[in-house]
């Protein structure tokens, strides 16, 4: 009767041993804590990657093309200047500007894609990353042909600018895709080539050269100007 009743007092102690050692089990998390706030902060990344991504992904210096250069002195500009200030507001609407011009050409595509069908597969397809790169092209050659194509024979991208890099790698995935000849007609119908020039293009009266000599001239003494800028306000708001 004792060895039995030790033999189940055991028994019992392993199998509560057994279930305290699951139950630390269950309290390790499989995945993070929180994994909402995880993945908002992916997307959010990725949609701040690209907010700011340049015409040539491939630049890590983000200066080979004027616009990229502009754009980056922009922002650089703007981190270093107290916010709230008129200098920081002259800069955001500068920047502000910037990005409109280029979301408006992606709306283009976008508009084009989706009329071809591809409504769930647009944000995907218009989406590069700044890692992009030329060695994994399928169709380098065929997708920069096409890109002058559009650049010429369309106003997809309204300017006289030579077109972003980044689309060269949108081409590339379409004519994989054995979509790009179709594109390429819907753009001449949607966008046909118009005589308007640069400036009288709603959007693109952007002069890059004077907004670089305005960031440099902030860099170089922007300090004593922001304050006489918010000298001047305070004197016109009383």
């Amino acid at each position: 009767m004792g060895a039995a009743f030790r033999m189940c007092l055991q028994t019992c102690c392993c199998c509560c041993c057994n279930f305290d050692d699951d139950d630390d089990d269950e309290k390790q998390p499989l995945v993070p804590q929180d994994p909402l706030e995880y993945f908002n902060r992916e997307v959010q990344k990725r949609r701040d990657e690209e907010t700011n991504l340049w015409s040539t992904p491939g630049d890590p210096s983000h200066t080979e093309r004027e616009d990229d250069r502009v754009l980056y002195s922009l922002l650089q500009a703007r981190n270093m200047t107290r916010m709230g200030s008129t200098g920081y507001r002259r800069l955001s609407v500068d920047i502000e500007a910037m990005r409109d011009t280029r979301r408006e050409v992606r709306d283009k595509w976008q508009t084009i894609l989706e009329n071809l069908g591809f409504m769930a597969e647009a944000e995907t397809l218009l989406t590069v990353s700044a890692g992009a790169s030329y060695d994994r092209m399928r169709n380098a050659v065929a997708a920069r042909d096409m890109l002058n194509t559009l650049h010429s024979e369309t106003s997809i991208f309204s300017t006289r600018e030579p077109p972003p890099e980044r689309y060269l790698f949108i081409l590339d995935r379409l004519l994989y895709l054995d979509i790009a000849e179709d594109f390429l007609a819907k753009a001449k119908r949607f966008y046909p080539p118009n005589d308007y020039s640069d400036e009288e293009t709603p959007g693109l009266s952007i002069d890059l050269p004077a907004l670089l000599a305005r960031v440099s001239s902030m860099n170089g003494g922007g300090n004593e100007e922001e304050d006489d800028d918010e000298e001047s306000d305070r004197e016109d708001e009383t």
